[in-house]
């Protein structure tokens, strides 16, 4: 019994451990993710060593997929609200709604415009990059200004320039501003 909890628990860390090592790699935050597949690999195989050692205990074996199934639902939680990286959203909406455009703007939205065709009439299209922790705040203001908007969003693997890259650069230059004063101290 004692074996099956501890497969169990091993499970509920190894599993959002592989979660974040996979998110971590298609960010392209290699050096992360390569601390994260040691520990994975750490785990996996205290687990499965369990779990081999007596293949005839059937508890073992369920413990370590339930462990696995918690485990993803675990993941998927933590890497929600982690929101590591940025989206690409764009909103498809009826005409251009300058209140909604400035709304977005003065909250710090990178937003730009441009004039669309649609089946039968024009349309405005709205693209904007944001943080992905700002994603659920961006859908509920275009829902609050045009709730007919269709919204669409999109993780970028790299962008370059722009309004995004810009406001990363101060905030580094802050950072590193503040980090001297700090040393200098």
């Amino acid at each position: 019994m004692l074996s099956a909890l501890i497969i169990f628990v091993a499970q509920l860390i190894y599993v959002p451990v592989l979660t974040l090592r996979t998110i971590l790699m298609v960010k392209s935050m290699k050096k992360q993710a390569s601390a994260m597949g040691i520990l994975e690999g750490i785990i996996y195989v205290g687990a499965i060593a369990l779990v081999f050692s007596d293949l005839s205990n059937y508890l073992n074996m369920i413990a370590y997929a339930l462990g696995f199934g918690v485990g993803l639902y675990i993941g998927g939680i933590i890497e929600e609200k982690l929101a590591i990286g940025y989206v690409t959203i764009e909103a498809n909406i009826p005409r251009k709604n300058v209140d909604l455009i400035n709304k977005l703007r003065e909250l710090g939205f990178s937003v730009s415009t441009s004039e669309v065709e649609g089946i039968s009439t024009s349309r405005t299209l709205l693209y904007c990059t944001a943080r992905r922790d700002r994603e659920k705040e961006f859908y509920k203001i275009i829902s609050d200004y045009e709730a007919t908007a269709f919204v669409a969003s999109y993780e970028p693997r790299n962008f370059k320039g722009g309004y995004i890259t810009k406001a990363m650069k101060k905030r580094r230059e802050l950072f590193l501003k503040k980090k001297k004063q700090e040393n200098a101290v």
